[in-house]
């Protein structure tokens, strides 16, 4: 290539999809003139994303026409459509408009069907054209044939500054001849885990990007399709580790007062692990009511909703409304349901960055193992978003239910101690006839604290440090991992 050819070689522009989302997989969107399949069986999605697509680029001023081969009907796929938020009826027919080609592809093959297309892009000007119906095309054709088809849509589509949407359903497993020749080839797939069914969108090609690779959870509403990057691929740097600068308080005075530091480190992420009425829900809320304006805070519960856990607050003798009305703090709840992992990851670091959160109480660690359709992935995630947190400088206090009410043995799912800087143990003990909450601390990451069990009260005025608990019985806490749904875990490594 010559200096002359390179000199005139500039960056293609983007096309942006309008799908939330779908652009950060692709690294900033579709290239402008590109010819993409997308593809995937039926159910899946496909024609909602397209026309999502065309829809978003007439809103940004733009003309787009949509062509079927066999499919529905335009007036029952208008029907469909009209209930999404994104459809606009005062788009037709100037700035998208809905043809039927089967007719000249029955008649003439690819040459009719080509004659169709440039038409079409020539006549009206679009800078979106989606062919729905690339299986009906390729059915009697040869390779040959197709390569020629795509090689000439390419063309044109350069010529007319138009980018080009091939949907097709066509074997999503086998390597097609007009796979070769597109731009980029985008999988959107409806698999059933047990009972539950997850759509997921993955980018298989993409030429002249780096696209984020894998599979990406996506939901169809009212709003349309919204993709959910994964957070894995999403947050891969490491954080910047400036944890241990200052610390922050507890909540709880008499607790800072076991550390050194007197309070936990500022940007460590801290697990609270106990049975069900040890007191992690009772520490979450004060550490979240020590919030402030130039601290702000939020707690993200998946099992309680807001109102109850004011009235929690309220029980301890602390008033979260004064700090809800201020903005210093902000509840959040997760509802129960089918919800997707990577949907509620961008839900909690989109309230982070809105109100620059600084304090966070994630209330049930284990919902977003209820939230996978992959339990193997759960320790990737966990340990990709306490990094995101820490270099967000957020100090995060998270809880953890075990299963046995009376016990000296800690288990941890997915190997969790090790992902995270500060532990806490929550239980209680049986002391003569009477139930004793204890706590220990286990593991403080690169801070002195005191160690020994500790005798917790909670009354009306919170939650306290009762002073040191001594007794016969084997009482000290043994951490081991345990098996979770996926198999067993290996023990984090030192």
């Amino acid at each position: 290539m010559t200096s002359s050819t390179t000199d005139n070689v500039g960056p293609i522009e983007r096309l942006r999809s309008a799908v939330p989302g779908l652009d950060q997989i692709l690294g900033g969107g579709l290239f402008r003139t590109g010819v993409y399949i997308i593809q995937g069986l039926p159910g899946c999605g496909k024609t909602i994303l397209a026309n999502q697509i065309c829809y978003g680029h007439v809103a940004e001023g733009g003309s787009a026409v949509y062509v079927t081969l066999l499919a529905e009907s335009h007036s029952r796929m208008i029907q469909h459509l009209s209930t999404l938020s994104f459809f606009d009826v005062k788009a037709f027919p100037d700035r998208l408009a809905y043809i039927s080609a089967f007719h000249e592809l029955e008649s003439a093959g690819l040459k009719g069907l080509m004659g169709v297309l440039r038409r079409e892009m020539r006549t009206r000007k679009v800078g979106v054209l989606v062919l729905d119906g690339l299986v009906a095309a390729s059915e009697g054709a040869s390779d040959l044939d197709l390569k020629k088809f795509i090689h000439e849509l390419q063309s044109i589509a350069v010529l007319q500054d138009c980018t080009v949407l091939l949907l097709t359903s066509g074997n999503i497993h086998r390597m097609a001849a007009e796979h070769t020749m597109v731009d980029g080839l985008i999988e959107v797939e409806d698999k059933l885990f047990d009972a539950r069914s997850e759509r997921s969108i993955q980018v298989r090609k993409f030429r002249g990007a780096g696209p984020l690779r894998g599979k990406h959870s996506l939901r169809i509403d009212n709003d349309g399709i919204t993709v959910f990057p994964r957070i894995e691929s999403m947050y891969r740097g490491a954080a910047t580790d400036a944890m241990h600068a200052e610390a922050t308080t507890s909540g709880i005075p008499s607790l800072d007062a076991q550390l050194a530091s007197r309070g936990l480190p500022k940007s460590s992420s801290t697990v609270v692990i106990g049975s069900t009425g040890t007191g992690k829900t009772t520490m979450g809320v004060q550490f979240v009511h020590a919030s402030t304006p130039e601290e702000p805070g939020l707690h993200l519960s998946f099992f309680e909703g807001p109102e109850r856990i004011r009235s929690k607050a309220r029980s301890l003798g602390l008033d979260l409304g004064p700090l809800e009305s201020s903005g210093a703090v902000e509840l959040m709840w997760q509802t129960p349901g089918e919800a997707l992992l990577d949907e509620v990851a961008e839900r909690l670091l989109s309230a982070i960055a809105r109100r620059n959160v600084r304090r966070l109480v994630i209330d049930g660690l284990s919902g977003f193992l209820d939230s996978t359709v992959y339990p193997e992935r759960i320790n990737r995630f966990f340990s990709c978003l306490v990094n995101e947190l820490r270099s967000r400088q957020v100090t995060v206090l998270m809880t953890l239910e075990t299963r046995d009410v009376v016990s000296s043995v800690v288990s941890m799912p997915w190997g969790v101690s090790g992902l995270v800087d500060n532990l806490f143990f929550l239980r209680f003990v049986h002391d003569e006839g009477h139930v004793e909450r204890l706590l220990t601390i286990i593991k403080m990451r690169d801070t002195d604290y005191q160690a020994g069990l500790r005798r917790l009260r909670i009354d009306s005025q919170g939650m306290h440090i009762a002073g040191t608990y001594r007794a016969d019985g084997d009482v000290i806490p043994s951490a081991q991992p345990v098996a979770g749904p996926e198999g067993p875990v290996p023990s984090p490594s030192k």
